[in-house]
């Protein structure tokens, strides 16, 4: 049996990094150079999640395109189940400024129905899953044989239906609160109407609320960083990998929003997306 089975969320960003952000209109920009990379959500949960130890299987379309090569080259270490994305593979562009603060242009590349086919995932023996939100993944939730299930609903407004689905079905939520204006009230309807028994919002610098069925929403702080910034792409999914990491080695949730916050420290520190998630020997050392 495996620890985790990642649904979706497969791409290649390609990074820009860029003097200031807004970009102001000039017709050139010379920047360093471009590079593509590995990216997108399902991708980094399950990259950070094999760095940490965990036996991870992983489940996606992606396109007959260089890109979709891509994906396989870098995700060749773990068990994968690739079906064919019929508009090909999810692309975005980033643009990260001398901050480490980001703009992502996502191509989510959907044709309408599509779906992940049943085969590539139902029955897999697994002790968590976590589902994507994208298009293709939203019924998978009925063949997941009552296993826990997580989800990130990212900068959700708390108003889009399209993410409902995700966020009603999971038994453990995550989402940020860039786009919340007040993320308790989201975070109690999450509760309230779905499934959920904890719903994690981050708050980048500010670290991250938590709330628990039958509780009240708690704050905890984020980690400090152990390096001078480089971007901030993929500091989420690191947060989600090591809170997952936590949850599948039975420590309290105290302990896995720490575990969260040092992995999402880390990622702040690296250039790339998921191309160098922290290990489980550097996470349990900076988590004492």
């Amino acid at each position: 049996m495996s620890d985790l089975l990642v649904l979706g969320g497969s791409g290649v960003d390609t990074t820009v990094y860029v003097p200031e952000l807004p970009l102001p209109y000039r017709d050139t920009h010379h920047v360093p150079p471009v590079t593509d990379r590995i990216g997108n959500t399902g991708a980094g949960v399950a990259l950070g999640c094999h760095a940490l130890g965990l036996g991870v299987v992983f489940a996606d379309l992606i396109g007959d395109d260089p890109q979709g090569a891509l994906i396989r080259d870098a995700l060749r270490d773990l068990d994968c189940r690739f079906g064919r994305a019929a508009a090909g593979t999810r692309r975005s562009v980033l643009l990260v400024d001398p901050d480490g603060r980001r703009t992502s242009l996502h191509d989510a590349r959907v044709t309408p129905g599509e779906r992940l086919p049943r085969e590539l995932y139902a029955g897999v023996p697994v002790r968590h899953a976590h589902v994507s939100i994208i298009d293709a993944c939203r019924d998978v939730f009925a063949d997941l044989g009552g296993v826990p299930v997580s989800t990130d609903l990212h900068d959700w407004d708390g108003v889009n239906d399209y993410h409902r689905d995700f966020a009603h079905q999971a038994d453990l939520v995550f989402l940020s609160a860039a786009a919340l204006p007040d993320p308790a009230v989201t975070m109690r309807e999450v509760i309230g109407r779905g499934r959920a028994h904890t719903v994690v919002c981050t708050r980048g610098a500010l670290g991250c609320l938590v709330l628990t069925r039958g509780s009240a929403v708690r704050a905890f702080p984020a980690a400090p960083l152990p390096g001078p910034i480089a971007d901030t792409n993929g500091a989420g999914d690191a947060f989600v990998s090591g809170f997952l990491y936590g949850t599948l080695r039975g420590r309290p949730l105290e302990e896995c929003v720490r575990l969260g916050a040092v992995a999402g420290a880390h990622a702040c520190t690296v250039p790339g997306t998921h191309e160098s998630p922290i290990t489980e020997a550097v996470l349990l050392a900076r988590s004492p």
